[in-house]
């Protein structure tokens, strides 16, 4: 009498490699109706495994989501980061930074719905997560508009408007960013190349000190 030969079992996946399963799909979801709407149910489906699994791995909703901004805000530091290239001129420096951004709303539309349009509607510690992020991308633009005014030879006042400066930067970028998303025709580099012309000869102006003034 033979012997019952039992089929192997399927090796399962690391555990790293399921958080991040889980997280993609999440924000597939998360993006495609928003915090309130997204159910826990189509998120299980998405990912392919079961809504214990979820729970157990990565949390409720709440934290799921929490998780989704987190990881989608460092993706996209890191890409902005990486594409600064250190050893070129300031504006050469920001140029590349506004590529990369682009870039990766490009290719990462799900991840940036989330984070600028999902995120701010639903507000409290989510929003206060998209601060963190914009927080962090103004100190990088600050410390370019800074550099740039010092190697013209004008450090109080570089250091005194780049601040601001920067914020007025950000806040453009991630409003062109959106409209972007209705106008995928227009490449990334012609996005960065109208910003720069619109907001960094402005800056080169204003730390030079010439100001457009109303008439009296």
């Amino acid at each position: 009498m033979t012997e019952d030969v039992k089929a192997p079992r399927s090796r399962r996946l690391p555990r790293a490699v399921r958080e991040r399963q889980i997280l993609d799909a999440a924000v597939e979801v998360f993006s495609r109706h928003g915090y309130h709407s997204a159910s826990m149910d189509e998120i299980s489906e998405v990912a392919g495994v079961s809504k214990p699994m979820i729970y157990s791995y990565l949390g409720a909703k709440e934290d799921l989501f929490a998780k989704c901004i987190r990881r989608e805000a460092g993706r996209l530091m890191e890409a902005v980061r990486d594409g600064l290239r250190s050893e070129l001129p300031p504006d050469m420096q920001l140029w590349h930074g506004l590529r990369s951004f682009y870039r990766f709303v490009a290719e990462y539309r799900d991840s940036w719905t989330v984070l600028h349009r999902q995120a701010l509607t639903v507000g409290g510690r989510f929003a206060d997560e998209i601060t963190v992020l914009r927080s962090r991308a103004i100190e990088v633009v600050t410390a370019l508009v800074v550099t740039a005014g010092m190697k013209k030879g004008l450090g109080d006042r570089a250091e005194f408007s780049g601040p601001a400066l920067a914020v007025a930067l950000v806040g453009a970028a991630e409003s062109l960013a959106d409209w972007w998303l209705d106008h995928s025709e227009v490449s990334d580099g012609v996005l960065a190349s109208w910003l720069m012309n619109l907001v960094w000869l402005g800056f080169n102006d204003l730390i030079e000190g010439s100001v457009w003034r109303p008439e009296e």
